[in-house]
């Protein structure tokens, strides 16, 4: 096996088509047809099926991606580590965001990285806060913006900072002309909430049995969209990070309340692999990361309690 049909493969995998790889890689399709066929005439073993629709692993397939595309992300990033030695940071970064992160910080981030690293090739990836850990430990991803608590995550870690946890209703619901509610009025409402596989739902059911308090759900969502467009309905109010909400409330669409001292608020940690240092560039998108959620702080678009390091 050599890095060529490495890449190849792992790019026609992420992909499921020759043509896609072809674009991606700027390699015309038969020389990527060729390095399939020698790898799978390599190892004696088909690795991927070939239909109408694409190109498909088949189980060989898949455990040799599982087992080498964190390689090749190593390899790739050394070759980018060197040019970014005689001059600006370069090279490809995947970042991981959780969605209600992702809502406030992408459009902003991405914009700022092209006026500033332009030579960095930055793919923003946004789902579940166990799915951005699976593909760290992986190699898939060089670093992603999660809620923690960051301990036994087997991976290197840094608090950003607290982020504010609201109550959210409908409008009219009159949330909005309270200072505060209370867990012991949250605990009274019929709520909607992500599954129990969802760490924000563990804060909050944990929350509520310190003080003896029932939860009543309705219904479950672990999708961010759909849970506000059910408050929005006004199938039941729900606890979120502040800022992920704010736009909607000013807009009229959704009514959000603080809750009572001491409140509810989730570790945002930045994680990486620990088990192989950052790129240049990840390091300089890391630094960017930080400069940009003080500057979302600073003008009140995000409600998050700064650490001493990240302030």
């Amino acid at each position: 096996m050599d890095l060529r049909q490495l890449r190849t493969f792992k790019s026609v995998a992420e992909l499921g088509s020759l043509s896609k790889a072809s674009d991606r890689l700027r390699v015309a399709q038969p020389a990527l047809s060729r390095h399939i066929k020698l790898l799978e005439h390599e190892l004696r073993i088909e690795l991927f099926t070939r239909n109408g629709r694409g190109m498909v692993l088949t189980p060989a397939g898949q455990l040799l991606l599982d087992r080498t595309a964190g390689l090749v992300r190593q390899i790739e990033q050394v070759r980018d580590d060197i040019q970014s030695v005689v001059g600006a940071p370069s090279g490809r970064v995947v970042l991981g965001l959780v969605p209600t992160v992702s809502c406030v910080l992408s459009a902003r981030f991405a914009r700022r990285v092209i006026e500033r690293l332009p030579q960095v090739k930055l793919c923003i990836v946004e789902s579940y806060g166990g799915h951005l850990v699976e593909w760290l430990h992986r190699g898939e991803m060089d670093m992603a913006l999660i809620y923690g608590p960051s301990v036994d995550l087997h991976l290197s870690v840094e608090t950003l900072g607290r982020d504010t946890i609201v109550a959210v209703g409908p409008r009219g619901s009159g949330l909005s002309e309270r200072k505060d509610v209370s867990l012991e009025w949250i605990s009274e409402q019929t709520l909607v909430l992500p599954s129990h596989s969802h760490g924000l739902r563990n804060l909050i059911e944990k929350a509520l049995s310190r003080k003896n308090f029932p939860v009543k759900v309705l219904i479950e969502a672990d999708s961010f969209r759909v849970l506000t467009s059910f408050v929005e309905d006004g199938l039941g109010f729900t606890l979120l990070p502040h800022s992920s909400v704010q736009a909607d409330a000013a807009a009229g669409r959704l009514e959000i309340a603080a809750i009572a001292k001491p409140g509810l608020t989730r570790e945002l940690i930045l994680a990486a692999p620990a088990d192989r240092p950052s790129s240049i560039a990840t390091a300089a998108i890391s630094g960017l990361i930080k400069e940009e959620i003080a500057h979302l702080s600073a003008e009140g678009l995000w409600d998050i309690r700064m650490t001493e390091e990240s302030a």
